[in-house]
Formats: structure tokens, C-alpha cells, sequence
């Protein structure tokens, strides 16, 4: 078997840290695995099934060598090294926003678009985590019947702004047992005990930037372009694993029978709808899953003639991220 030169950009990060967890999970051909991070981090070693590896700076010449870049870091970091890596001649997979609404970058779900895999020109956008977790549900059901309107709510785990979001929901807890003031960092407010119903900063119309996203890339990755969302994003006291409730009017006249039948076989799904025994998608058992857990599927109670409502949850750090990069990279060395 052939193996591949893979290098980590923002390996110390929590989606970097799990990108190395799922490349050896999934028995992804190695040759050679470097770890890429700030100059910060450069020097600390990092055990991986008893195999020590010394965290590298990033530099222009790092990607020398390199097949496959999977990119953990932020937005300016992504468009100061990403470039350099494709000069380099690596493949890069790229889970910033920084190129996924670019035009000449494919915008990939491996359950949803994965033809859209030969097209690229050496950098594959990896979607956000939110719109992840909704088109992995919505896709068997659009196929069938044509999505054209989806009003979603998001409710999203406190990891979803990395290992310092996870930090301060723990911290907040803690000050509020011992009475102690709460510090405020990484979100807007209070999280602990809390909901922010914002996830990143304001447009005009009064919409964050989150709650764009999930329109756009969808748009994009499900070449719709007649794809209508109002989305609103709402930051909850949970650890990991985003849940959202969604309600879709489709072109075509689809029952809730036929609804979970598609979503029974659809690869990436795992259906869990049994009110009567009160079995429906929690984030406590999506977390450290791939798979996007759907249920409450119901037919629109006004009446409109061809809309459901359903209820999903996923792990935004696996499936949302982490996950969908690696299955992007298995996709990209089945097409070489």
C-alpha cells in the first residue's frame, strides 16, 4: 500500500489534537507524520500510540515533502501558510473559513458532494461544523424531495470555540460553586448556567456569522443556489456535540414513513426516533460518534403541504471537523 507524508497545520489545537486521534483510528497510510504549530508550542512532545513525535514551528519550509496537509489553524494562519504548502506541491485540507466560500475550491461533505473532490487545485475547504451536522440529515431527504426553505436553530457546545471555551464553561462552574466573581474571556457573557444566542459578530441585519454560514456553504456544497436558510445560533453550557433543530419545506411532497426510511439507510446517519420510549438524538451520545444522530421527525403542524421537522445532533469536534477532513483525505488518495 502506498503511503503518504502528512503533516498537521495547528496540531496542538483540539481539532488538530483529534485529526492525529482519527488518522490512526482510521489506520490512515503514514509514512511520515509532522506536527505543525506556533513557535509557542515548538519543542513539546507528543505521545501517539507510544510513538513520541516534537511539535515543529511553522515555517515557509515546512510542507517541503509533503502529500497532505490537514489545516487546524485559524483564518490568518491558514492564508499566511496554506499557499506555501500548495507551492510545496501538497494536497491541503483546510478546515478554516478562510476558502470555503471561494469559487475555485471545492466546499466538501464525503455523505453529500464527494465528486466534487476532482475538481480541486490543490486546497479542499472542510465546512463548518453547524452546516456539517445539518447537510449529513438533510441530504437523503433532499435528494428525494428538493430542499428549498430550512429555518434551523443551533444550539452549540462550548468546544465549538475550542479548548478555551471548554476552559471557562469549567472555570464559571467552579467560581459559581465557591461564590467567587466569574471571569469572562472567551464568549460574550456568562456561559455557565447560561444561553448566548450569539456565535460570532453581528451583521447590519442583525444576523452573526455563524448563522450566514450555514445558507452560503450550503448553497455551495449542494449546488443550490435557490437554497433559502434563517438560521440562529445559540452557544449552550454543553461540552461537545452541537444539536439543532431544523424545519424544511421541499419541492416535493415527502411523509414522515418516507423521511425515515431514506434517513434509516443514508450513509453518515444513525436514525434514533422512538418518542414512545423516549429515544431521540442527545449530545451526550453523539459525543465521540461520527455519525449525525436524527429523530422527532415530524410533518409541519401549519399545514404546509410539503415541510418536516427534525431534531439532529452531532460531534462538532469529530464529524463537524476533525472527521470530515480525514474522510475528505481518504477520498483525495482514492482519486490519485
Amino acid at each position: 500500500m502506498k503511503t503518504y507524508n502528512v503533516a498537521i497545520l495547528g496540531a496542538t489545537g483540539a481539532v488538530g489534537q483529534e485529526m492525529i486521534k482519527l488518522l490512526l483510528e482510521r489506520q490512515f497510510p503514514i509514512h511520515e507524520l509532522h506536527l505543525l504549530a506556533s513557535a509557542k508550542s515548538a519543542g513539546k512532545i507528543i505521545e501517539i500510540q507510544g510513538k513520541k513525535y516534537t511539535v515543529e514551528e511553522t515555517t515557509d519550509d515546512s510542507f517541503n515533502n509533503i502529500d497532505i496537509v490537514l489545516g487546524a489553524a485559524e483564518n490568518n494562519v491558514a492564508k499566511r501558510f496554506i499557499p506555501k504548502a500548495v507551492e510545496a506541491g501538497a494536497i491541503v485540507i483546510d478546515n478554516s473559513s478562510a476558502y470555503r466560500l471561494d469559487p475555485n475550491i471545492p466546499l466538501i461533505i464525503p455523505e453529500v458532494n464527494p465528486e466534487a473532490v476532482k475538481t480541486h487545485k490543490g486546497i479542499i475547504a472542510n465546512p463548518n461544523c453547524a452546516t456539517i451536522i445539518a447537510l449529513v440529515a438533510l441530504a437523503p431527504l433532499h435528494q428525494y424531495a428538493k430542499a428549498m426553505r430550512m429555518i434551523v436553530s443551533t444550539y452549540q457546545a462550548v468546544s465549538g470555540a475550542g479548548i478555551n471555551g471548554i476552559k471557562e464553561l469549567d472555570q464559571q462552574i467552579d467560581d459559581i460553586k465557591n461564590k467567587k466573581d466569574v471571569e469572562i474571556k472567551t464568549f460574550q457573557h456568562q456561559i455557565a448556567y447560561n444561553l448566548i444566542p450569539q456565535i460570532g459578530d453581528f451583521n447590519e441585519e442583525g444576523y452573526s456569522s455563524e448563522e450566514i454560514k450555514m445558507q452560503n456553504e450550503g448553497r455551495k456544497i449542494m449546488n443550490h443556489p435557490d437554497l433559502c436558510v434563517n438560521c440562529t445560533c445559540v452557544r449552550v453550557p454543553i461540552y461537545r456535540s452541537h444539536s439543532e433543530s431544523i424545519f424544511v419545506e421541499f419541492e416535493k411532497e415527502i411523509t414522515v414513513e418516507k423521511a425515515k426510511e431514506l434517513l434509516k439507510n443514508a450513509k453518515g446517519v444513525q436514525l434514533v426516533d422512538d418518542p414512545k420510549h423516549n429515544r431521540y438524538p442527545m449530545p451526550l451520545d453523539t459525543t465521540n460518534q461520527d455519525d449525525v444522530y436524527v429523530g422527532r421527525i415530524r410533518k409541519d403542524m401549519s399545514n404546509h403541504p410539503n415541510a418536516l421537522s427534525f431534531w439532529c445532533c452531532g460531534d462538532q469536534v469529530r464529524k463537524g471537523a476533525a472527521t470530515n477532513a480525514v474522510q475528505i483525505a481518504e477520498l483525495v488518495i482514492q482519486s490519485l
